[in-house]
């Protein structure tokens, strides 16, 4: 449903006579008594966070963006600006002016730092994402200590524990408000499931829980709605897929990008459900990689529901399939590695 309302915006929007922006937001969002709500986007210059922006834009939940780079913003804040929507846009560059795009923040959703490159492992990305990351969320514990955290920059599994350290050690960490963005994990699961199951994509429900990164990805399609009969083989394959997904997009560019429309489309997703979930819309479930008790490991990513206070409830895994319980037990070690990486980064002077 959330895919097909943001489609739906998405077709109104570049319409041959371009709605209002107030008939947008009648048709998509009881808009008159949605609360305002800041949006900070780190990283707005970037493959991902162009096309963030401009479905951030496109929200009508929003009504402040701040799009905040070291360098560009200005012109992407320009461009996104004159999109008739709800949200004043401000664009924000340098160091300097970090604060100011911050402070006020309801949601700060960081896809900041390198993209993967073909033969780079999520692996290469650390020392130099690891680093941004530490600083942003110094600066975000100093200027909007409540809001949620929307980690996107990769490797995740590594990033989300980093957020985790930084913000304890300044004495404003929030268990419920920080969260690693798996959805585009999410995304891919439904996407090749329907394909292979020849079912309405827009019907389809795949849980994935572990982490982000290859083998730490488990799509559980024991669980996967509407039912279909696959073959353990099809199963197998399609895991596969979806724990090379990344890989596939960045081979496909053969060098000039990796994954940056569709982990914008995702981190979209999610920031839409977080705010609902603030907006005091019941029920509304994600999977997400946050501190966890689900498994020995503490983060994991698992189905969550969103609330006015961000996590609600952790839920749990379900039952799993011989496959998927193996699945798990191989993923552990290397997720356990990649969250104490962040953990030492994270307390290095």
């Amino acid at each position: 449903m959330k895919a097909a309302m943001l489609r739906s915006v998405l077709r109104r929007s570049c319409s041959a006579t371009p709605p209002s922006a107030s008939h947008v937001m009648r048709r998509g969002f009881a808009s008159d008594s949605a609360p305002e709500r800041k949006v900070a986007v780190l990283g707005a210059a970037g493959g991902i966070g162009q096309p963030l922006a401009l479905l951030m834009k496109l929200n009508p939940l929003v009504s402040k963006l701040a799009l905040y780079d070291i360098a560009g913003t200005p012109g992407v804040a320009a461009d996104v600006s004159h999109i008739n929507t709800r949200s004043e846009v401000a664009g924000f560059m340098g160091e300097d002016q970090l604060g100011q795009a911050l402070e006020g923040s309801d949601i700060v959703i960081i896809p900041a730092g390198v993209p993967r490159k073909p033969g780079m492992t999520r692996d290469d990305l650390f020392n130099i994402n690891a680093g941004i990351v530490k600083s942003l969320c110094t600066a975000i514990s100093k200027y909007c200590p409540r809001a949620l955290v929307n980690m996107i920059s990769n490797p995740v599994n590594s990033t989300v524990p980093i957020a985790a350290e930084v913000f304890k050690k300044a004495g404003t960490y929030n268990e419920k408000k920080l969260f690693g963005v798996t959805t585009l994990d999410v995304v891919r699961a439904k996407t090749f499931y329907a394909g292979k199951a020849k079912v309405n994509v827009a019907e389809v429900n795949v849980p994935v829980v572990g982490g982000h990164a290859g083998i730490t990805i488990l799509p559980l399609f024991s669980q996967a709605t509407p039912r279909a009969n696959l073959s353990d083989e099809e199963i197998k394959a399609l895991t596969k897929r979806t724990q090379d997904g990344g890989t596939e997009v960045v081979e496909a560019k053969a060098g000039k990008g990796s994954a940056t429309l569709s982990m914008a489309y995702a981190g979209a997703i999610f920031a839409d459900a977080c705010l609902k979930g603030l907006n005091g819309v019941p029920d509304v479930v994600e999977c997400s990689f946050v501190q966890s008790t689900v498994t020995e490991l503490p983060f994991f990513a698992s189905k969550v529901r969103l609330g006015k206070n961000g996590v609600e409830e952790v839920l749990g895994l379900g039952p799993l399939s011989d496959f998927e319980q193996q699945g798990l037990e191989a993923l552990k070690p290397e997720l356990k590695s990649s969250i104490e990486k962040g953990i030492t980064f994270a307390n290095q002077s």
